[in-house]
């Protein structure tokens, strides 16, 4: 006991003034860098760069100013940097083989930022899960659906599939296509349907819209509807422009072969 007490005072002498030394320097260092933070985070929120740069930005160096005030505490308490560094190196590499598909996210949010396919508020798809993009971590994307899910897709996954950006775009196109009879005149059809959606709003003037017969399918005219509108106003458009040709179509008693009723009538004989 009397050897152990002494063990206990000789560390405590040699290096209970290191310890306190370190600990005060740890508190100290975290109130420094959280107040570094607040003007990092100002100084880059004015920066006039993507938003997605931004957050990747701000999480990246507050990693880098607690990683540089770990390494100050451990080279306070006198342990050798060289140590630190072979002990993280073995750290590293069992850490990295029990994690391989971390570090695939990992990977796969670098690359996000590099070649940056979609950015924060983008409305994407990919891997069967659609929505907001809302944040993009290192290791997974935070995508908001429509009716308010919430979904974290890993990175790694993104890059290895198809990403559709639906709202890279400035404009997007609205295609429709309707079924007529073929009993109707086909002129007559592409003039209702063409004032139909140039008199939608939100359509736009340039690209002009189109209205055409595409196909012919047995005792039927099948005609497409193609119209521009910015991305922002899609859906909106999108609604009013089925209503009104629809609507039009209605109006000029033009037929829908699918509301049409064959009636054969036989006649008995005796």
């Amino acid at each position: 006991m009397q050897e152990f007490i002494k063990s206990g005072i000789d560390f405590i002498s040699t290096y209970g003034g290191r310890v306190i030394i370190a600990i005060l320097v740890f508190i100290v260092g975290c109130f420094v860098v959280k107040l570094a933070m607040k003007a990092i985070v100002k100084a880059i929120d004015k920066l006039k760069i993507d938003e997605t740069l931004k957050q990747i930005a701000k999480k990246f160096l507050r990693l880098l100013l607690y990683a540089i005030l770990i390494i100050s505490v451990v080279e306070i308490m006198g342990v050798s940097m060289s140590s630190v560094v072979a002990i993280l190196a073995s750290c590293g590499l069992a850490v990295g083989l029990a994690l391989q598909g971390s570090l695939g996210n990992l990977v796969g949010g670098l690359m996000i930022l590099l070649f940056r396919p979609f950015k924060i508020g983008d409305y994407i798809e990919s891997g069967g899960s659609e929505g907001v993009v809302k944040d993009i971590s290192i290791f997974y994307t935070t995508v908001m659906t429509l009716d308010n899910k919430q979904i974290f897709v890993p990175n790694g996954e993104l890059m290895n599939a198809s990403i559709v950006n639906y709202t890279a775009a400035a404009q997007r196109r609205i295609d429709l296509e309707f079924k007529i009879t073929n009993d109707i005149d086909a002129e007559l059809v592409k003039r209702v349907l063409l004032t139909a959606a140039k008199e939608t709003a939100g359509v736009l003037a340039d690209p002009a819209p189109f209205a055409r017969m595409g196909a012919v399918d047995d005792d039927t005219y099948i005609f497409y509807v193609r119209t521009w509108c910015q991305t922002g106003s899609y859906w909106d458009v999108y609604f009013d422009l089925i209503e009104n040709c629809s609507k039009a179509l209605t109006e000029n008693d033009i037929d829908d072969p699918e509301e049409r009723i064959a009636v054969r009538i036989v006649k008995d004989e005796d």
